[in-house]
């Protein structure tokens, strides 16, 4: 392997060690192999042109040409372009939505993100432009220190945006493709020009070998940087530290709420798995029944539910009075809690409404009054930690529920506020199913009753979203899981001018025995929350088979207070019954969240989330990637030719002279001058001497007179071996005559005439003429064997036919016959 064939490898190498550093950001990594294969296809294409007589600033060009086309391909899809296998207009459209969805989820979602197509967009074109960086600094223009610098800066960016997800192995590995990188330049560089210090008492240049000192500078300081951080002692505050110069009372909500809670309740209701985030104990007859809220967002933009406050206080003793609750002498719910070194970036879970939290540190956690959220300050708060929550045992009855008073106009104001663009067809549709309702209790219901029924199916292989595009969506569909009827049942609510608010949390654990709880990451839920004068923000459930119906859901008649002492049956759903599994592992809590019918979806889901088993996709970059290889392939093999005609006419003889030239050197150096002259417009002409022809081409061209010199000599040349008598001897340096003659060829020719004699030089006829001659060839060389093996095969029995066809019918051996 050439040593820039080994520099190419290593660019790559490095590029794509230092990609793994962006891994953590999405909840995926099947964005990576997909990464890496346009990393491979940029090295080959920046290999290929390398090898071509080309400028070499068009080689990163080219690359980015290729990058595009890969993003469009594998992003964009297919379009209109050969049958439908290339990207058209109709997939620049594609794109530029793939890249827009991308920008907005950049600022919607946190750490770590699902793997929506315009974030792995992003990603992947982050790393086909660095792997373009570094292919032209390192290789092309062989600075491969400088490639440190883009490659310095994908891992910080990366390494930065992970935060706790970040890992001293990324730096490893970044800094090890580095390293390599820079070895193999250093050993291009000591083979080339050998070492400029000669010291010493053993002569590594003269043996081939590189001293290793420059090695072992770059592993020791690789080893330090891994090993000090962990000896080094570590400072928590410090100028940027949120905790320096902090204050009491209210506070800037900072990194309380970098978590967006919906990024990773999508990511863990398509992905579920049965590892245990916490356990609780509740001193309630209904804690079977009781969600674990972890907050509410309250305000929705048209792109997402968010959270709408902007400052939280200190966590206080005691909690203020929860919004629109008109009586707070209420039953106290009581419940020890513990977490998982699973659960991470989670807000704190509580049943609602929580009076109090009791938390071994108060100044890791702040309250948001108006939506009672707990929120972390850093993302070590939640690991590990034991509370203790108090929480208000409110129940309310359907009757009560039905009377309650208009709310307020600050409330109805604040909760009922809607985008200009949201689709026509999400306030019409909740319109029709509340026709016949006349309270907002009833319409509710309607709601739910609506949403619970047959003509919506749970569904998890669904894209997520919660915008209002992915509302229209779900409304045409009738397909998706709990983000979706939370969301869209929260907006047709405020349609309906109920204020409303999507919560975000757990449904009810498993129960464990001796009262205590466990939830996993299959209770990730979310549901909406309606306001009701006197009762404040109440739960509703419209997701079919997940969690369980509030009581107050009953129809009842009667208004009572007095908590009943068996649990009400959940409201009847026409939901249909997911289909039983012969599994003998699916129990009674897995029946109710419908987890035990066919998987094949989980499969399938999990099988589009590969971007590798794209038939589509896989088989238009075949195409493109042969497309590329035969526009490449009469300059490779006009660049190859040239090389082979004039790699040995300039050597020297044994005594420093020039050498002595055969005769087929001396015919190719002019082939060479005639198939040059071609390439720029000047065809040959068989008809001329080749002292004409060299005359012609010195006219033509209007030649200078050393070019023209040039083409003299070597006319002079070719008429010495094609007419003088045998034993003639050239000496004369050949193949400098032909790039003095080829230079003035191109410096008299246009800037498209020399474009094309290096794209699409017209002398590569001849080598579909040698294609054309080398098939005729076996033909003839098939069509000849072919007849020989026959005539071996009927030659015996023809000869015996006419043998007999010869003799007499009485003379005839009847054993011939």
């Amino acid at each position: 392997m050439t040593t820039r064939a080994k520099l190419t490898v290593y660019s790559a190498l490095a590029t794509a060690l230092a990609s793994l550093c962006l891994t953590p950001l999405l909840t995926t990594r099947s964005w990576v192999t997909h990464a890496f294969l346009v990393i491979a296809v940029i090295a080959a294409v920046g290999a290929g042109l390398r090898r071509a007589p080309l400028y070499r600033w068009t080689v990163p060009v080219g690359q980015l040409l290729v990058l595009f086309l890969l993003i469009l391909i594998g992003f964009a899809g297919s379009g209109s372009l050969l049958g439908g296998v290339l990207p058209g207009p109709s997939s620049l459209r594609a794109l530029d939505h793939v890249v827009s969805s991308g920008l907005d989820d950049i600022q919607v979602y946190a750490i770590p993100a699902p793997p929506n197509p315009g974030l792995r967009l992003v990603l992947v074109a982050a790393v086909g432009l660095v792997a373009v960086v570094v292919d032209t600094v390192a290789v092309t223009y062989r600075r491969s220190a400088l490639a440190g610098l883009p490659l310095l800066a994908l891992y910080s960016v990366g390494n930065g945006l992970s935060g706790d997800h970040g890992s001293w192995l990324w730096f490893a590995l970044a800094s090890a493709g580095y390293l390599v990188l820079l070895f193999a330049e250093g050993q291009d560089r000591v083979s080339r020009w050998g070492r400029v210090f000669h010291g010493g008492s053993r002569d590594w240049t003269s043996s081939g070998r590189v001293s290793p000192g420059g090695q072992q500078v770059g592993v020791l300081a690789l080893v330090a940087a891994l090993l000090l951080p962990v000896v080094l002692p570590h400072w928590d505050s410090g100028l940027l530290s949120p905790d320096s110069g902090g204050s009491s009372g209210r506070s800037s909500i900072g990194s309380a709420t970098s978590l967006d809670p919906l990024v990773s309740l999508e990511s863990a209701v398509t992905k579920p798995t049965n590892n245990e985030l916490l356990s609780y104990t509740l001193d309630s007859e209904i804690a079977d029944q009781v969600y674990l809220r972890t907050g509410a967002l309250d305000q929705f933009d048209g792109t997402n539910w968010r959270l709408g406050s902007t400052t939280v206080n200190d966590l206080p003793s005691s909690f203020p009075a929860p919004e629109g609750l008109r009586d707070a002498n209420l039953p106290r719910i009581e419940g020890d809690f513990q977490i998982s070194d699973r659960l991470e970036k989670s807000w704190l879970p509580m049943p609602y409404p929580a009076a109090s939290v009791q938390v071994p540190n108060r100044s890791d956690w702040k309250l948001d009054p108006l939506t009672r959220t707990v929120l972390p300050t850093n993302d070590r708060a939640i690991r590990g930690l034991r509370y203790h929550v108090s929480a208000l045992d409110l129940r309310p009855t359907a009757n009560e529920l039905r009377t309650a008073s208009t709310a307020p106009q600050d409330i109805r104001d604040h909760y009922t506020s809607l985008p200009q663009d949201l689709p026509p067809v999400v306030a019409q549709q909740a319109h029709e199913v509340t026709a016949k309702a006349t309270n907002d209790y009833d319409r509710a219901m309607a709601l739910v009753n609506w949403f619970t029924g047959p003509q919506f199916q749970y569904d998890t292989a669904v894209n997520g979203g919660t915008g209002s595009n992915a509302i229209a969506v779900f409304l045409r569909d009738r397909k998706g899981f709990c983000v979706h009827f939370a969301s869209t049942m929260a907006a047709m609510a405020r349609t309906l001018k109920i204020p409303s608010r999507v919560a975000v949390g757990f449904t009810p654990g498993d129960a464990k025995g001796g009262n205590v709880y466990s939830v996993t990451g299959r209770m990730y839920h979310a549901w909406p929350e309606l306001y009701f004068s006197g009762y404040g923000w109440l739960r509703f459930e419209p997701t079919p088979s997940r969690g369980n119906q509030p009581r107050y859901t009953e129809q009842s008649t009667t208004a009572t207070t007095a908590p009943s002492q068996q649990p009400t049956a959940s409201a009847q759903s026409s939901a249909p019954v997911p289909a039983p599994t012969d599994s003998k592992g699916c129990d009674a809590k897995q029946r109710q969240l419908g987890e035990c019918g066919d998987r094949s979806k989980a499969v399938s889901s999990a099988a589009e989330d590969s971007w590798l088993l794209s038939g589509q996709v896989l088989g238009s970059a075949a195409v493109v990637v042969l497309v590329i290889a035969l526009l490449l392939v009469p300059m490779l093999w006009r660049s190859a030719l040239r090389r082979r005609r004039l790699g040995s006419g300039g050597r020297r003889g044994p005594g420093g002279g020039p050498a002595e030239l055969t005769d087929a050197q001396v015919l190719a150096a002019w082939d060479e001058l005639i198939d040059s002259a071609w390439d720029l417009g000047i065809p040959p002409d068989e008809s001329h001497t080749p002292r004409s022809a060299a005359r012609r081409i010195t006219e033509k061209a209007e030649l200078d007179a050393d070019s023209a010199a040039a083409a003299g000599r070597l006319a002079l040349a070719t008429e010495r071996v094609l007419y003088a008598p045998a034993g003639q001897v050239t000496t004369a340096p050949l193949s400098a005559d032909v790039r003095t003659a080829r230079q003035g060829l191109r410096a008299t020719a246009s800037r498209a005439g020399r474009t094309r004699a290096v794209l699409l030089p017209p002398s590569s006829a001849q080598l579909w003429w040698r294609i054309s001659d080398a098939l005729r060839a076996a033909r003839e060389a098939v069509g000849t064997r072919v007849g020989r093996v026959s005539t071996a095969v009927t030659g015996p029995v023809r000869r015996v036919v006419s043998r007999r066809k010869r003799k007499p019918e009485s003379e005839q051996d009847p054993r011939e016959s």
